[in-house]
């Protein structure tokens, strides 16, 4: 999971959030950024008209475009690269993930089943597996489906997928990350995660509220943005689906 340098302008950034009171990102930085964003996109379809086969600048534009919340052309360009290498069918998460935003729900749970085949230690492929199947077929029938994993993975995910499981609540996940004899770094990271799958978990579990402030938290954690490319895509999905939510409550709320 690699990025490029407009990526990492646009980590604090999306042009749809600039409306958002209380926002953990300071406004200045998104009304800055949102512009780089835009920019970014822009000089990748410029590249694109004299490259149209250079699998990396659809990547690269397929990341801003997901960033900026446009899940459907986000799909198109992640699409486009596993046609002009189809090497990158199994292997392609992202496109899963933008599969599951532009509410293609059996599409991205097919992503992740076939990741398995590629990957069967990780658990977040397991956890977006779960996430995806929720919406396309209910909770019930997603919780029989969770992926089997008989190797060890990195903590919070074997707890976050206890949680989807109904064996542990969302404050024993947080209890035992704040008890954990770990540095303040790894302690950070763990509540990235938990905090980004607690929120995704009431979601699908039609809990907004409750997703929101989770969703908040994992925004407004720091080492998500400031890590490798894995973690930063991940922030930015907690942070677009944040955005999401607070605009579905702000419209309800002028109707009332």
């Amino acid at each position: 999971m690699k990025t490029s340098s407009v990526v990492l302008l646009a980590v604090l950034c999306a042009s749809n959030l600039l409306h958002a009171e209380d926002h953990p990102l300071k406004k200045e930085d998104r009304e800055e950024l949102a512009e780089n964003l835009k920019e970014g996109i822009d000089s990748y379809s410029k590249a694109l008209k004299g490259d149209e086969k250079n699998v990396q600048l659809y990547s690269r534009r397929g990341d801003l475009r997901f960033f900026s919340g446009d899940f459907a052309d986000a799909v198109a360009d992640y699409e486009k690269m596993v046609e002009l290498n189809p090497k990158l069918n199994a292997s392609h998460w992202r496109r899963g993930i933008a599969y599951f935003y532009a509410k293609q729900f059996k599409k991205a749970a097919h992503q992740f089943e076939i990741y398995h085949t590629f990957d069967d230690v990780d658990r977040e492929n397991g956890i977006w597996r779960y996430l995806s199947q929720t919406q396309a077929y209910g909770i019930p029938k997603a919780r029989e489906g969770l992926l089997k994993y008989k190797k060890d993975d990195r903590e919070p995910f074997p707890s976050v997928y206890q949680l989807f499981a109904g064996k542990i609540t969302a404050k024993e996940i947080l209890d035992k990350i704040d008890a954990a004899k770990i540095s303040d770094d790894e302690r950070e990271k763990r509540l990235f995660y938990a905090h980004l799958y607690i929120g995704l978990n009431y979601f699908v579990e039609k809990k907004p509220k409750e997703a929101e402030k989770h969703l908040r938290l994992s925004t407004a954690n720091e080492w998500g943005p400031a890590s490798g490319f894995g973690p930063q895509y991940m922030w930015h999905v907690g942070r677009v689906h944040y955005d999401q939510l607070v605009s579905e409550r702000k419209t309800k709320e002028k109707k009332k």
